[in-house]
């Protein structure tokens, strides 16, 4: 197997839940030695349902591979000593633990940076440790609600819900990878470590602001916050004859072409539509008449009519078809693997296509503690030290 690009580089994974593991296994498909250090009951995404055995849940599966598990009582002399040999011998730790409980377990910056002078530190949490707020839990929900994304949800739908999706946890997964690849060219140039901090709800909120802040970029203010198409009501994928799709006819050309090719004139030359300005007024009155025409055809219909006109279009995917659609499948997004003692799953894959150095899976999730005494042996740990150090 080719090697990875992060082939040689030592990630030390400290984390939960999905954010921490979610970006190390990204690491790990690019070819970094990820090794989780994880307590005696495990990460919590093992206790995940659904789950073929105990502490192999569905999602631990997807978040987790390309790493070898240690398991370590950090509470103890030996588990903390064995932790930061590993430590030592690190290029970078990734955790979520909150500030205050790393302090109390001697794992903060100043302590782990002085026994590893190259060591990259990564610690990921809600809020910033240098505020008010750095020890709040912080979930997902808590995120989209202190970042805004729960109101953006009010402006386009009427009631501040969350995003039906984990959305704060994956985003700021890969704001800790980009950070952590640009101080490991750092660290390459100088040798030297720092730390980075990937506060939530921080990068929630510059996220959310990129097209958002809209009127507010400006000081004094020219108008109100908000990216007016994407708040607007009826900015939605419309319904066929036969099913669901996204019909985006973008600009001028588009709208022109596309109300001409459905026999009507009248708005193909609609002045509301006819340029950026006047359109950004009346968004709402343009969905509103793609959605009355999108009836008139099936969707594969439409999919050849706007081909032809190059309009943008995508039929709606259901979550099920992603297992049989040729091009996730021929592209390996989602492919069926065989794990060791889980047996046939669907593994996702990397979406990154890397000429030279592609990104792989080298190995499935582990079960908890798997290679304890493995990576205890690599470090100098003799068979009575690794009995001492095992809490298994």
């Amino acid at each position: 197997m080719e090697e990875g690009a992060l082939d040689g580089v030592r990630v030390v994974d400290l984390a939960s839940v999905v954010m921490g593991p979610y970006a190390t296994q990204i690491l790990g498909d690019l070819g970094a030695d990820v090794i989780k250090i994880e307590s005696p009951a495990g990460d919590s995404t093992r206790v995940t349902r659904p789950q073929r055995h105990e502490g192999m849940g569905a999602l631990a599966l997807n978040v987790n591979r390309n790493k070898r598990s240690v398991v370590l009582d950090l509470k103890t002399g030996p588990g903390h000593e064995a932790a930061l040999r590993l430590i030592r011998g690190a290029d970078v730790l990734v955790t979520n633990m909150r500030p205050g409980a790393l302090e109390r377990l001697g794992l903060s910056y100043d302590d782990l940076a002085r026994e590893n002078p190259k060591l990259i530190y990564c610690n990921a949490q809600g809020f910033r440790s240098d505020s008010d707020r750095a020890g709040l839990a912080a979930y997902d929900e808590i995120v989209q609600a202190s970042s805004g994304m729960a109101d953006l949800m009010r402006r386009a739908t009427g009631t501040p819900t969350y995003a039906p999706t984990i959305l704060a946890d994956k985003l700021c997964a890969l704001t800790i990878v980009y950070s952590v690849l640009a101080a490991l060219v750092r660290q390459r140039a100088t040798g030297r470590g720092q730390r980075v901090e990937v506060p939530m709800a921080d990068t929630m909120l510059a996220f959310n602001l990129v097209e958002h802040l809209a009127g507010h970029t400006f000081e004094p203010a020219e108008g109100p916050m908000g990216f007016n198409r994407s708040m607007t009501p009826g900015h939605r994928a419309v319904r066929t004859s036969d099913g669901w799709a996204c019909i985006l006819p973008y600009n001028e050309k588009n709208i022109r072409d596309f109300f001409t090719a459905v026999d009507r004139p009248g708005l193909a030359a609609d002045p509301r539509f006819g340029d950026p300005a006047s359109r950004a007024k009346h968004y709402g009155e343009l969905y509103e008449e793609i959605e009355k025409v999108a009836v008139e055809r099936t969707t594969a219909e439409w999919q050849e009519l706007c081909a032809r006109l190059s309009v943008p279009f995508a039929p709606v995917l259901e979550l099920e078809d992603a297992e049989t659609d040729p091009y996730f499948t021929d592209g390996g997004v989602l492919s069926v693997a065989e794990h060791p003692t889980e047996g046939k799953y669907r593994q996702i894959g990397s979406p990154v296509l890397l000429s030279e150095t592609p990104a792989s899976v080298r190995s499935h999730c582990p079960s908890l503690g798997e290679h304890t005494e493995e990576v205890l042996a690599e470090i100098g740990y003799s068979a009575a030290e690794i009995a001492e150090v095992s809490v298994r």
